[in-house]
């Protein structure tokens, strides 16, 4: 209390009994839940509880976080000692109560996490929890990121998965030749390709629309033709290394504006552009979808994109200008969380870890 205050008297006496009050109050329980960890050691200072003049800011390296290696190991032991998740952001969104929360581990943590939830599920299907992986909006993202009247791209999938194959479906429908080198990753996108005649298997680079996913090499990206488009389907961009060409965002819309407390940037995206496995956990809650994205299942992409354009998310114009020429993989975005009630949308979403 302001000691005058106290010394002549003037004190409001309901001071005390309303911060009291407000103490008792139960903390806000969210609806949906943005669930990521760290990776290396600081990444904590990307993170809004860290330095908010980084965490305002696109990922990018700075020489002089080696200088702070004192406090980032005294994160690092304190973060292992907690021992818990704890809560990074917390937004509003309409009718949603939103948060973003970490675990405080460095590395990958497990294969119920890392399969997008598939075996989670399976373990407790009692838990009235949705997962939501996000897989059906990277799809519809890149694929309205492809240029009116392309005919041919080159899809550099490495790893397959889910999100790759439906990309490649979705633009074999479309009319658009898919172009792939390895033939084991040809032979793995026949099985789930619909139009097979648009598949192709290729040693030619000659594309200028790239559609790459993890573990795109320097020197294939030497082998492209000047002035080719980078598309990136996963979750962490390729290292640009061609000044030449063009390289698009990981698939990632901007926020609306009415997304409230949204202060931090997500990894190296700009300023209230959030990632589309984080804005996917958002329209499932608002929809009240009661469904569970995850394991091989993928939502119907079309319907996706729409819901998403319906509640004021933007596509990204653009290539990326400003991003990083390397970095390194800050967080790894892992599940979406929805709590479905028998009444629509339930007050708030758990998560067991």
């Amino acid at each position: 209390m302001p000691i005058y205050d106290y010394i002549y008297g003037t004190m409001d006496k309901s001071a005390d009994t309303l911060h009291e009050d407000s103490l008792k109050r139960q903390e806000e329980l969210p609806d949906v839940v943005h669930l990521t960890h760290m990776t290396t050691p600081d990444s904590i200072y990307q993170l809004r509880i860290g330095f908010a003049s980084f965490a305002s800011e696109p990922h990018t390296p700075k020489w002089y976080i080696w200088l702070m290696w004192p406090v980032t190991r005294w994160f690092m032991i304190m973060t292992c000692l907690y021992g818990h998740t704890f809560t990074t952001e917390r937004n509003a969104f309409k009718k949603l109560n939103l948060q973003s929360w970490a675990i405080p581990r460095y590395s990958i943590h497990g294969e119920e996490l890392n399969r997008n939830g598939e075996l989670y599920i399976k373990r407790y299907p009692e838990l009235r929890v949705k997962v939501v992986d996000g897989s059906s909006l990277a799809v519809a993202i890149v694929i309205n990121k492809i240029p009116k009247g392309t005919t041919q791209v080159l899809l550099v999938a490495k790893q397959q998965s889910k999100v790759a194959s439906s990309i490649a479906s979705a633009l074999c429908q479309c009319g658009i030749q898919v172009v792939t080198l390895f033939k084991e990753e040809y032979e793995k996108l026949k099985l789930t390709t619909k139009s097979e005649n648009n598949l192709l298997l290729s040693k030619c680079y000659t594309q200028k629309i790239w559609v790459v996913g993890d573990g795109l090499s320097d020197e294939e990206q030497m082998k492209a033709p000047k002035g080719t488009t980078f598309i990136p389907f996963s979750q962490f961009p390729p290292k640009k290394v061609r000044k030449d060409c063009l390289y698009h965002y990981t698939p990632s819309m901007l926020a609306p504006s009415s997304l409230e407390n949204l202060h931090s940037c997500e990894n190296w995206l700009p300023r209230r552009v959030m990632s589309a496995w984080r804005v996917a956990g958002i329209v499932h809650g608002l929809e009240g979808w009661n469904e569970n994205e995850s394991g091989d299942t993928i939502f119907n992409i079309d319907k996706v994109w729409q819901a998403t354009l319906k509640h004021r998310f933007q596509p990204l114009l653009g290539p990326s200008c400003n991003g990083p020429q390397s970095f390194r993989r800050r967080y790894y975005q892992i599940l979406l969380l929805v709590r479905i009630g028998p009444y629509g949308l339930s007050i708030f979403t758990t998560f067991s870890s």
